[in-house]
């Protein structure tokens, strides 16, 4: 069994958890635990497989697997193909059952659950083939059935499952399990819900190529393993997470049906175990040590609970709502009203550089030097522009040395049409120009035949996909006023893999980053915060500057000596009013010169193809976002202004941990 407590992790932030209440987990109905490291919970998990695997093998009887595919268990695979290596890990005795597989895809497909186990795992470790076992989805209709059941029978004879490795889709799905199955259903071909089509459909470069249907493991055949082991990672995971571990068991959420197995754990990072209500309203769930934080947390969520601006909120709002012991800490609602006022007042600034010649005791930027040293990271060629385009423009206005950094070459995210309407048009004008045509002709044969191809790009077309990108990211950015000199594009050799998976973050990788630091010498780093996806393009490209951080800080110290790190975040998702350090407001010109300076990412328009369940162009997303931002500080009794950008502050230099 894992021993994974949040407390016994040395980095967890408790600051939101209770402290001495036997009662703190009482809504949930399953053994849950919260990392705040995803990859650390993955390495435990893998030790445990392989803790496992060893005590069957000592045993002489073979170790049955469940196991899953999707990105929450990639870095699990990683580790059980460490431990093979470097210590010697049999995979000889293990026979292995995959959950599920798309029906009619062929298994030579890259985006089939067969590719993806062959190369994360089998194709890294001794296990042998014939104990290999992923569902069959490209065979005929009529044999579905006696497939699914032969899959049944095949886990029976194995001696039934010792260990099931789960994820969980948005829809409360475990395996293909969509709303409406059975507790007691078995494997066999289902209907993908929207919502599940729409979450691969970067994948498969667009819903209409997502499959319509899959074979999946039932939830019964997934409730007789002897153990079972969830995990779940990012904001995106956190309400079904809340529904599936606090609600009550029902069809709608086949998650909820695991609530009755008696050994089941399910591993959470910070941002997925963010609704429950240990941690969502610790306040309302019992005694709570009230930290700055948490008091600023809880203040806001009354504020909004009871619909009344701060300063108007009563001691019988504090004591109706779970906050009368907060309230005899500091003596009056009044106090704490102008106090939790005043805090998020001195949030708000016009000059996200710091302004000259002013107290800046009471203000999140530093007025000294006047003129500031930035970089703007931008993990792909348009998040500067969506997420921070007007403090961007700000900052060049009040004349800082601005440097913006495009992290990757966003090749991926450009669709095959854009591509092949650019290649015949550089082939057209090679033509009337005399020059030879014969690689770009290949190039647009490979475009042409591209919904066909079950491998990546070629390298030279993700070339034309990036200078695509490249050449959006420089108009961008020239027409918020930067110099051509001062616009970098790194390149990071991670996201070059030409598929949607990208390789793990390298010395490389760091390196670039840590010249470019090196080369500027900051006294601003902005970089995109979204800590919610382990796998994602956003938090490799904040590890990599993390890293470069921590070794500057040990290495060369004075490269960074008066750098601050500014967390902004993307077009999905915006810091939480308690966690805003620094909120620039927009007025209506500058919202619409951030609206025109996003219209310069023209592949980005009109269909994006990583753009989720939300359908609305990327410029419409981030007016919303900073219009909501914008509205909530006025609903809290602060000015109203038309827009406002947020950003979180970053204290790498201790404990790479919110200043707050």
């Amino acid at each position: 069994m894992l021993d994974l407590s949040i407390h016994d992790q040395p980095n967890v932030d408790i600051s939101y958890r209770h402290v001495g209440s036997t009662d703190v987990t009482r809504y949930e109905k399953m053994h849950v635990e919260v990392f705040r490291d995803s990859a650390k919970a993955s390495i435990a998990v893998a030790h445990e497989i392989a803790d496992l695997m060893r005590s069957k093998a000592d045993k002489g009887e073979s170790c049955v697997l469940g196991l899953a595919t999707g990105s929450s268990p990639i870095r699990v695979y990683a580790e059980l193909v460490r431990l093979h290596r470097e210590e010697g890990l049999d995979f000889s005795h293990v026979i292995t059952f995959n959950l599920d597989e798309y029906y009619e895809l062929p298994r030579g497909s890259r985006n089939s659950y067969w590719y993806f186990m062959h190369e994360h795992l089998f194709n890294h470790v001794n296990v042998d083939p014939r104990n290999i076992h992923i569902p069959e989805g490209n065979i005929p209709l009529e044999k579905v059935y006696d497939h699914c059941m032969q899959y049944e029978a095949m886990i029976r004879e194995a001696g039934g499952l010792d260990f099931q490795l789960l994820g969980i889709g948005r829809t409360g799905h475990v395996g293909f399990n969509e709303p409406g199955s059975h507790s007691r259903s078995l494997t066999r071909l289902i209907t993908l819900d929207h919502l599940t089509r729409v979450d691969a459909a970067g994948d498969f470069q667009g819903i209409s190529n997502v499959p319509t249907r899959a074979i999946t493991m039932g939830i019964q055949t997934i409730s007789q393993a002897r153990r079972i082991v969830l995990l779940a990672w990012g904001h995106k995971k956190a309400e079904i997470i809340q529904k599936t571990i606090e609600e009550e068991r029902t069809s709608e959420i086949p998650a909820t049906y695991l609530q009755d197995h008696p050994n089941v754990t399910v591993l959470l990072d910070e941002e997925s175990s963010a609704d429950l209500r240990r941690f969502n309203t610790p306040w309302l769930v019992g005694p709570c040590e009230w930290t700055d934080t948490l008091e600023r947390k809880a203040i806001i969520w009354l504020s909004r609970h009871v619909d009344k601006p701060i300063l108007k909120l009563t001691e019988r709002d504090y004591n109706s709502n779970g906050m009368s012991d907060l309230l005899a800490l500091h003596g009056s609602a009044y106090d704490l009203n102008i106090r939790m006022f005043n805090k998020l007042q001195h949030t708000i600034t016009g000059w996200p550089g710091g302004k000259p010649n002013v107290d800046d005791s009471q203000r999140p930027e530093r007025r000294d030097p006047a003129r500031k040293r930035v970089i703007l990271f931008s993990p792909h060629p348009d998040d500067d522009v969506i997420s921070m385009g007007g403090t961007f423009a700000r900052l060049v206005e009040q004349g800082h040395d601005v440097h913006v950094a495009y992290q990757t070459s966003g090749n991926i995210a450009v669709s095959d049409a854009d591509a092949l309407r650019f290649a015949e048009f550089a082939r057209d004008l090679n033509q009337n120009l005399g020059s030879g045509n014969a690689r770009l002709d290949f190039i647009i044969q490979e475009l042409n035949d591209s919904r066909n191809k079950s491998q990546p790009d070629s390298k030279e077309v993700r070339t034309i996909k990036g200078l695509i990108r490249r050449g959006e990211a420089i108009a961008g950015a020239r027409f918020v006023g930067l110099q051509d000199a001062n616009i970098h594009f790194l390149d990071m050799p991670f996201y070059e893999t030409g598929k949607s998976i990208k390789d793990d973050l390298g010395p490389d990788d760091i390196r670039i980053v840590r010249e470019l630091i090196e080369k500027v010498e900051p006294h601003q780093i902005f970089a995109a915060g979204d800590l919610a996806d382990p796998h994602g393009t956003h938090k490799v490209c904040l590890d990599a500057i993390f890293r470069a951080l921590e070794q500057l800080e040990e290495e060369q110290p004075a490269a960074i000596k008066d750098t601050w790190l500014w967390l902004y975040r993307g077009a999905w998702q915006e810091w939480p009013i308690h966690e805003i350090e620094m909120a620039v407001p927009l007025s209506p010109a500058q919202v619409e010169a951030k609206r025109n300076a996003i219209f310069f990412h023209q592949s980005q328009k009109d269909g994006a193809m990583f753009q989720g369940e939300d359908h609305r162009e990327f410029w419409q997303r981030a007016e919303q976002r900073n219009r909501e931002t914008a509205r909530l500080y006025n609903q809290l009794g602060l000015t109203e202004y038309e827009a406002i950008e947020a950003f979180r502050r970053w204290e790498f230099r201790r404990t790479a941990e919110p200043v707050s």
